[in-house]
């Protein structure tokens, strides 16, 4: 019992330093960044993108590292439902969302279109080296074309310059950003031995520990992001924050997963995490999608209270098939 709570504090405590330095590389990066004159709108959509998927990249590639890629896949996969059905279900309870046309038409379908293509790639039950360059190479696209959207974007887009923050300048950005690189490392590795801890404790699969307390841990930027967006009536960015960091779970994670832990998986991500990543990706396009104003449509409150009930129906799923009681 010692054991096992010696764990918990690891996984609370590697997540609240996990936020908190992710916080500060980013605030360093930017720094550093434009110390550079590198264009705010640059920026944002790569510096900042990367570090709120910061958590789950370094927590992945470390498990990976340490051979427990169910922790590393479950963490991409699941962080990519929690940003879904938590993230955007809590912030609709919090604010009703309004979803561009643009949206609609852009984003979310470029999201289905990313998973559906990871999806065809992995059906054979492997994630080879040669599917992660691929992935990684999709992700380098996808960085670029968004840049592109950016720069030729009008000024009342949501990808507009006009529409970014400035990061704010600080006169020890290097030091700022090492050392919040340093603590995103020692956080990762704490968290990490703590849910392969609690995982071997309980008896229960890498797998499930990386879908479900993983993938909300590294999911809590997201929904801290999405819901400042939200009250500060930006609700393009509450939304484009979700979809961005689903893309890059499953482009750069699963691209690094792949390149350093290559190889079979649990068949249970084809067969069940994959399909609710599906489904879910629909529903919140029909729920956005609206039919009353042709303009935009709105993720209403009794919608992202459907949302949790969802996400929470599916951590009581996993547990139960991932038990040692439960059926495998």
């Amino acid at each position: 019992m010692p054991e096992i709570l010696l764990f918990v504090v690891a996984i609370v405590a590697g997540l609240g330093i996990l936020g908190w330095s992710a916080d500060l590389f980013v605030a360093g990066a930017s720094g550093l960044a434009r110390s550079f004159g590198v264009p705010p709108l640059i920026i944002g959509l790569t510096i900042v993108a990367f570090g709120t998927s910061a958590p789950e990249i370094l927590v992945s590639t470390l498990a990976a590292w340490q051979g427990n890629s169910g922790i590393a896949i479950g963490n991409a996969v699941g962080s990519s439902i929690a940003n879904i059905a938590l993230v955007l279900g809590i912030t609709a309870l919090v604010v009703p969302l309004k979803v561009r046309s643009e949206t609609l038409k852009r984003e979310l379908p470029l999201m289905l279109l990313v998973i559906l293509v990871v999806l065809a790639m992995i059906l054979n039950g492997a994630l080879s080296r040669f599917d992660a360059i691929v992935l990684l190479i999709g992700m380098v696209c996808m960085v670029a074309w968004t840049v592109h959207l950016g720069r030729n974007a009008p000024a009342d887009d949501p990808l507009s310059a006009a529409d970014m923050p400035d990061p704010m300048p600080g006169k020890h950005t290097r030091r700022l950003l090492i050392f919040g690189l340093l603590l995103l490392l020692g956080s990762s590795r704490l968290m990490v031995w703590g849910a392969v801890g609690l995982a071997e404790a309980f008896g229960i699969s890498d797998l499930v520990i990386g879908l479900s307390i993983v993938a909300i841990g590294t999911s809590l930027p997201e929904l801290a992001a999405s819901i400042v967006a939200a009250r500060k009536g930006e609700h393009d960015i509450a939304i484009g924050n979700v979809v961005g960091s689903n893309m890059f779970n499953l482009l750069a994670v699963l691209g690094i997963v792949g390149i350093i832990e290559p190889g079979k998986f649990d068949s249970a991500v084809l067969t069940r995490d994959f399909p609710m990543m599906i489904g879910l990706t629909i529903a919140l396009y029909l729920m956005a999608r609206g039919f009353r104003n042709p303009g935009f449509g709105r993720i209403m409150r009794w919608e992202g209270f459907v949302l949790v009930v969802i996400f929470i129906a599916y951590q009581a799923w996993i547990f139960l098939a991932g038990s040692p009681s439960g059926i495998a």
